[in-house]
């Protein structure tokens, strides 16, 4: 939606990107909601500079190609949410703390490298339950690790496939695969 009579841009979607990277600045995790960043290489070259400007900064707002970025620093992982220049960033802000203590619960307060490479399909889930195609669906970070529990629980069995995760259909699969090796 564009702007008219100088007014602002009305729109629901408030989040452009969210991108998770390790501590040397490598991506574990990034969905992007708008198309700023067609190519996988522009994401990259995104991406470094993001990591490149906030990586010394103390602070957990930034301005980056017209865009405000709010982040949060986790032992080896930085998160960032990224929205427009004229977004509130109170709102991304808490966004991103909800997503964060929701992985936090999920994942055994280790909000790090290793637990979210691990645990990828709960990362996503949360991702998920918390912005849908750029809108922000959740803000209560205990309901967001609930929703997750509750599809992770499932582990697919009740779920149509073409509604399970990678991981979901994976586990279905090696979990049948077992069962007939065991008649």
């Amino acid at each position: 939606m564009g702007r008219s009579n100088g007014g602002p841009s009305l729109s629901l979607y408030t989040i452009k990107a969210v991108i998770v990277l390790d501590s040397e600045g490598k991506r574990l995790l990034a969905k992007y909601y708008a198309p700023d960043y067609p190519t996988a290489k522009d994401q990259r070259v995104f991406e470094k500079a993001l990591f490149d400007k906030t990586k010394k900064l103390q602070s957990d707002v930034v301005l980056l190609d017209n865009q405000v970025v709010v982040y949060k620093t986790s032992h080896d992982v930085l998160m960032y949410f990224v929205g427009t220049l004229d977004e509130n960033e109170l709102i991304l802000s808490a966004a991103l703390q909800a997503f964060y203590e929701a992985l936090s619960m999920l994942l055994s307060g280790q909000v790090e490298k290793r637990a979210i490479l691990e645990n990828a399909d709960l990362v996503f889930l949360a991702l998920d339950e918390t912005i849908d195609d750029g809108i922000i669906l959740e803000s209560d970070s205990t309901q967001i690790a609930a929703r997750v529990t509750k599809k992770d629980s499932a582990d697919g069995g009740g779920i149509p496939i073409t509604e399970q995760t990678i991981a979901q259909a994976l586990r279905q699969a090696q979990e049948q695969f077992t069962r007939s090796l065991l008649k």
